[in-house]
């Protein structure tokens, strides 16, 4: 396995992430040690979680992701083995997730009570990689404003506070390093201003959708992450399984996501079809599984220090793996390419 620097921290992950957000309901225990399994026996050392998972988010399973894993960790006594990362929310209306009621934010309070938890639920001293897992403040990630930019005055600016209670997290050992997720250019900067000019903990990564069916990231993040070594840590590289073409022609596969959580309008948008279609042909050109297709065409971009994925199986286990032996070629790359002019970007 090929391993990258996360950012500046001198902390080296490997070029695929386990994401485990479907722990604890969708896959259950026993499959989910299978997975961790697999992937530290290929040669993975980057699993990611979060506080609010299982996904879908209730309050009865909240959490279970990370003690699935914490279990993992201690029965194979492999914490060593592995970099790990989970994430703290911002603004939502999720309010159970704190204890005294209120709507999580991104402030000192709450990120104080989610990483003690979090240290508790993985049975660990530390984490690696501690994340913001959306702004405090509302951005149009997650498909929303597909069609066009909305701005809103917020009442609390999160990032100096975040970035001050990181800060503190860090000297106390509890983490090692810091990130954002779904973030944008402006926040990124934000970041590492605030980072640099108070000698805060820097942004090392930036967790946002990076697909196939989705190249937004490339329009000034992919930039940013370059130049300023914040690399993107690259989620829903089959675009929630639209791009292993599953769901074509109204399908719905018993068990797949689509199953569980029902359509993303963001994967139902009117240009999507037409670039499925067109990446699914040029898959079959090729010669290559769709899916390994839209995995490897992630990995390799420069800007993308690791690939997080999740799989429903061993078998869409072993489809990820496989990815890697994909050489992505000029003319492969090409192919792709004229695909993305034709229908760019239709489910940001």
């Amino acid at each position: 396995m090929e391993k990258r620097p996360l950012g500046r921290t001198g902390i080296d992950v490997t070029s695929l992430c386990l994401g485990t957000m479907m722990y604890g309901e969708q896959i259950g225990e026993d499959l989910a040690f299978q997975q961790m399994d697999a992937c530290l026996d290929f040669g993975i050392n980057f699993f990611d979680t979060a506080e609010m998972y299982t996904i879908p988010p209730k309050k009865e399973t909240q959490g279970e992701s990370e003690r699935i894993v914490g279990r993992w960790l201690k029965d194979r006594g492999a914490r060593d083995r592995i970099v790990l990362a989970t994430k703290v929310m911002g603004q939502s209306g999720f309010d159970y997730m704190r204890p005294w009621g209120s709507i999580p934010r991104l402030k000192r309070k709450d990120i104080e009570f989610a990483v003690d938890r979090s240290l508790e639920n993985l049975q660990t001293d530390y984490i690696d990689l501690y994340q913001t897992h959306w702004p405090d403040r509302r951005v149009p990630t997650f498909g929303r404003d597909l069609k066009g930019y909305t701005h809103y005055e917020e009442d609390f600016d999160a990032i100096l506070e975040t970035l001050q209670v990181m800060g503190e997290l860090k000297k106390a050992g509890k983490i090692r390093a810091f990130g954002v997720s779904n973030e944008t250019a402006y926040g990124v900067m934000r970041h590492v201003k605030e980072a640099e000019t108070r000698d805060l903990p820097r942004a090392a990564s930036i967790q946002n959708a990076y697909s196939l069916l989705n190249r937004t990231f490339e329009i000034g993040l992919a930039e940013v992450a370059m130049k300023e070594d914040v690399g993107l840590l690259a989620y829903s590289a089959l675009a929630q399984g639209e791009l292993s073409g599953k769901y074509l022609d109204g399908e719905t596969p018993k068990g797949s996501r689509r199953d569980w959580f029902g359509k993303a309008d963001r994967y139902q948008t009117p240009g999507k079809e037409k670039a499925l279609r067109g990446y699914l042909q040029v898959a079959k050109d090729f010669g290559l599984d769709p899916s390994a297709m839209a995995f490897q065409f992630v990995t390799t971009r420069p800007w993308v220090t690791s690939n997080i994925f999740g799989a429903n199986g061993m078998d869409q286990l072993q489809t990820v793996f496989e990815s890697l032996s994909i050489a992505w070629t000029d003319e492969l790359n090409d192919a792709v390419n004229n695909v993305h002019v034709g229908q760019p970007n239709p489910c940001p």
